[in-house]
């Protein structure tokens, strides 16, 4: 991924976790691939949890950590949340048709895209959670026009 543009924020807690993805979400849109990178705990799922509210959605939001993805029909756009942890390699990613999610009305939502680099379609948002201190440092990078204007949008909405 060419990085266009980055930010870093630290969020001290689960809540601001949730916030940040809140504020992002409302310059999301279909056709969109945000990845989300971190270790194991780190909040990624949170962070997802905070994107699908600022998206309006109530119910609740589990990793797909088993199911390899979960679909929220919000609106006018698919969401899918994809979590590739378990993952060998690419072969997996060619026998599990998941390509098919990839199209302008879905927004595709990815945990662990290392385990599926080269597979996807170019990264619009690509997100990373390291522990920091008591708490976790957001990275933020777009990686095309459509993430640099997410990211600004995200700068001036951010606390």
């Amino acid at each position: 991924m060419t990085i266009m543009q980055m930010s870093r924020k630290y969020l001290p807690d689960a809540n601001a976790t949730m916030h940040s993805g809140a504020a992002l979400a409302p310059a999301l849109s279909g056709g969109m691939i945000v990845t989300l990178s971190g270790e194991l705990g780190a909040g990624k799922t949170t962070l997802v949890r905070g994107l699908l509210q600022g998206l309006g959605w109530t119910g609740p939001v589990k990793s797909p950590t088993y199911t390899l993805v979960e679909h929220y029909p919000i609106s006018s756009i698919y969401f899918y949340h994809f979590d590739f942890y378990r993952f060998d390699g690419p072969a997996e990613w060619e026998d599990s048709g998941f390509a098919e999610y990839f199209r302008p009305d879905a927004l595709c939502v990815i945990e662990w895209p290392e385990r599926v680099r080269g597979m996807l379609p170019p990264t619009d948002i690509a997100l990373s959670l390291r522990y920091q201190d008591a708490g976790r440092e957001l990275l933020l990078a777009s990686g095309t026009p459509a993430g640099n204007a997410c990211l600004a949008a995200f700068a001036s909405t951010a606390p």
